[in-house]
């Protein structure tokens, strides 16, 4: 993916050695549709070589970190031949992010649902303000977390607990959340001050001996992860096709209980 694409739906921003990178769809509530995909990815890789920053700061605009994934453009990429490269972007996304050699913090105020809670999931540090809402409710419409979402749930939770928190795909509260260890901290007040409180915590620390650990057990990891985004791109494929996951759709459209039969 070309380094430098651009494009309004993402705002980096950086103040000394830190950097904020910004989801701007405030009005879709930072649903990510493809140019904001290939926007963070570019963003991402340019951070990622900048010697100049050690910390990057996740966060959406607006009400919500991100609602996931945009169902009007899932919905375009129905045939196969748009999917799974829409997929590949995902993948992409998550890698980078993941492994990148900076110390990584998610801001999350609102909502961070699907695919947006799969991307905090991604980065070394989430705080959460009091009032937001953490979700992987991709069983909602009939199909299975993507954005490496099974590999830092199994990670966070343990196997058992994983499936339980993905089956269910209840809405959490910041505190349901930070109790059974799927975020690593709440807000005690205002979400910017807890995070300029980290941040200036990192600062004074050797953060370099910090990457350094990071980029040790990241490597060591991405086998796995590389395996899980590829059994998610190709399951997530069959799920769509399912009878469930076409309901799902219609009852999400439609602002109704769906009415699954299994097929």
């Amino acid at each position: 993916m070309a380094l430098n694409f651009v494009t309004e739906k993402v705002n980096l921003k950086v103040e000394g050695r830190v950097a904020t990178l910004e989801m701007n769809r405030p009005e879709a509530l930072n649903a990510m549709d493809v140019d904001m995909i290939k926007g963070l990815v570019s963003k991402l890789k340019e951070i990622s070589e900048s010697d100049d920053v050690d910390i990057l700061i996740l966060t959406g605009k607006g009400k919500a970190f991100s609602a996931g994934g945009d169902i009007k453009t899932m919905l375009s990429y129905m045939n196969e031949n748009g999917f799974l490269p829409l997929m590949d972007c995902i993948s992409e996304l998550v890698i980078t992010l993941y492994s990148m050699p900076k110390l990584t913090i998610s801001a999350i105020t609102g909502a961070a649902a699907g695919l947006g809670f799969s991307l905090a999931l991604a980065t070394d540090h989430i705080i959460a303000e009091k009032s937001s809402k953490l979700a992987m409710n991709f069983i909602g419409i009939g199909l299975i977390p993507d954005g490496g979402a099974h590999f830092f749930m199994e990670k966070r939770l343990g196997e058992t607990k994983a499936k339980l928190v993905i089956w269910e795909g209840k809405m959490m509260s910041a505190e349901e959340a930070h109790s059974i260890g799927l975020i690593q901290e709440v807000a005690d007040g205002e979400l910017q001050d807890a995070v300029h409180t980290r941040v200036a915590d990192w600062l004074q620390r050797p953060v370099q001996a910090m990457i350094k650990t990071k980029k040790i057990l990241a490597e060591k990891n991405r086998p796995q992860l590389l395996k899980i985004l590829e059994l998610e791109k190709y399951g997530q494929q069959k799920m769509r096709e399912t009878e469930d996951h076409k309901e799902g759709i219609k009852a999400f459209i439609e602002k109704r209980k769906p009415n699954f039969i299994g097929k």
